[in-house]
């Protein structure tokens, strides 16, 4: 989806006071996932990271859930039953909605409007980034930082969980549960992708140049694996 230059332009501030904050304040260790204890502990009910336990830590106001959390909710939904990969959220107004992306300026009913389905689609899908940096967007129009804070904070956290699953390159690629987040870290990072390319054993490679400096490149891997997989599990037809 297109979206107006002016919007654009602030969804990448956004993503920039992202990349301080999760390289300075949000330090990550980079570590390769143990996908079998993600399971066992997001299945176990005992656990502090039993899965319904961790949707309602993120989706409460509380801001110290560990950084374990935030990658055993991120790569536990890969066990969940409704997960795809490939799903779009469809809900009423959502044309509506989408043509507030392209104005200039919106008045403070519109930015009610974007952050009304914002809240329905994350209801949805809790890991649509795209949605919750519109949330944040609407939210600091409407002068409601402390809000928009605690959102941008779990963002920051949702990034660096991605991230800290490996280093982008050939050898060890970022694990990602959804295709467009390839685009979200590729973005994060201060490139545009310019190509796509599907490799062999599940890797991706984003082909990319700095926003600021075309003549920059960079390719970015991504580990697809297991998110083709469910896909292929879910949608048969397509594989």
């Amino acid at each position: 989806m297109k979206v107006n230059k002016s919007i654009l332009a602030l969804l990448l501030m956004l993503l920039a006071s992202m990349s301080v904050a999760t390289h300075a304040q949000y330090k990550f260790e980079v570590r390769s996932l143990d996908f079998d204890k993600i399971q066992r502990d997001i299945s176990d009910p005992s656990s502090l990271y039993y899965y319904p336990k961790l949707v309602k830590w993120f989706n409460s106001n509380d801001t110290v859930m560990n950084f374990e959390a935030y990658r055993d909710l991120y790569y536990g939904f890969l066990f969940q039953e409704d997960y795809d990969p490939f799903r779009q959220t469809q809900l009423e107004g959502k044309e509506e909605v989408e043509q507030l992306y392209y104005k200039d300026k919106l008045t403070r009913d519109e930015c009610d409007m974007i952050e009304r389905y914002a809240v329905r689609a994350l209801e949805d899908n809790i890991f649509d980034i795209d949605q919750i940096t519109y949330y944040i967007y609407a939210l600091k129009q409407k002068n409601k930082h402390a809000r928009a804070a605690v959102r941008q904070y779990r963002l920051d956290k949702l990034i660096a969980a991605i991230m800290s699953s490996g280093h982008g390159t050939k050898d060890d690629p970022w694990v990602v549960i959804f295709p467009e987040h390839e685009y979200t870290i590729v973005n994060f990072l201060g490139y545009v992708a310019k190509d796509h390319v599907e490799q062999e054993n599940g890797i991706d490679c984003v082909k990319a140049e700095s926003e600021t400096d075309s003549s920059k490149k960079k390719d970015f891997y991504f580990d697809v694996e297991k998110m083709l997989r469910v896909a292929a599990q879910k949608h048969p037809e397509d594989f």
